[in-house]
């Protein structure tokens, strides 16, 4: 399996992000379509985007009862997109009954990953906010080995603890990894951050990079610049 750059497309329509993505003449990038986006346009901008040939990372992180979201990802499993995810607090029956529900008649389903803890989420927010008084790093290891013990294919994490993960959960088992800055660029509201070519180094799978990109100056050479730095080529 190759690396990747997923670009977070965290616009508020269709037609903004298409604008940006018709920048991209040479390639097609690995796209993130979350909330914002779903909400403003529904399936139909999941749909478009496939058309136009892109690979979709839907990241809409469902957490609910397992019946309810069993029946949800039987939804979103018709939309054919190639990632979604859930958040791995909702418990291992939560996460085994998703898969249920995401596997089609046929056996097939987009890959199924769990969010571990937000990168907004540092230890004093987590002790806090959550009452969680474990060191964060044994929490989403922890959240990762509940994830594969529900079959699911991987989990989304700081890149600062993609190489744990790997450990304890095997080489196999996907790291995909939001928090990641250029060296020379703004952290913005994320805590656990990385750059590319450090995520690429500790076993970071995917990234997902969105302002780094989206807002810059030339997100093209932005996104080239990425993809060098953290070792991908999706040619």
């Amino acid at each position: 399996m190759g690396k990747d750059v997923i670009v977070a497309c965290d616009f508020a329509s269709a037609e903004q992000t298409f604008a940006f993505l018709d920048q991209f003449t040479g390639r097609k990038p690995f796209v993130k379509i979350g909330m914002e986006l779903f909400y403003a346009e529904g399936p139909a901008v999941v749909r478009a985007l496939k058309a136009r040939g892109h690979k979709i990372f839907l990241d809409l992180k469902l957490h609910d009862i397992p019946n309810t979201v069993k029946k949800s990802m039987a939804v979103l499993s018709s939309l054919d997109v190639d990632i979604v995810n859930l958040h791995a607090g909702g418990t291992v029956n939560m996460m085994k009954a998703a898969l249920e529900g995401l596997t089609r008649p046929d056996g097939t389903r987009p890959l199924l990953i769990a969010v571990t803890m937000l990168t907004s989420t540092d230890q004093e927010s987590m002790e806090n906010d959550l009452l969680i008084k474990e060191p964060i790093a044994d929490v989403v290891l922890h959240y990762a080995k509940n994830a594969k013990k529900a079959g699911l294919d991987g989990v989304v994490c700081s890149p600062l603890e993609a190489g744990k993960v790997h450990e304890v959960c095997g080489n196999d088992f996907l790291t995909v990894t939001p928090g990641v800055r250029f060296a020379d660029g703004d952290k913005g509201d994320q805590k656990r951050v990385m750059t590319p070519a450090e995520a690429n180094r500790i076993g970071s799978d995917y990234i997902v990079v969105g302002r780094p990109i989206t807002a810059a100056a030339d997100p093209v050479a932005a996104y080239e610049r990425c993809m060098k730095e953290f070792g991908a080529n999706n040619n």
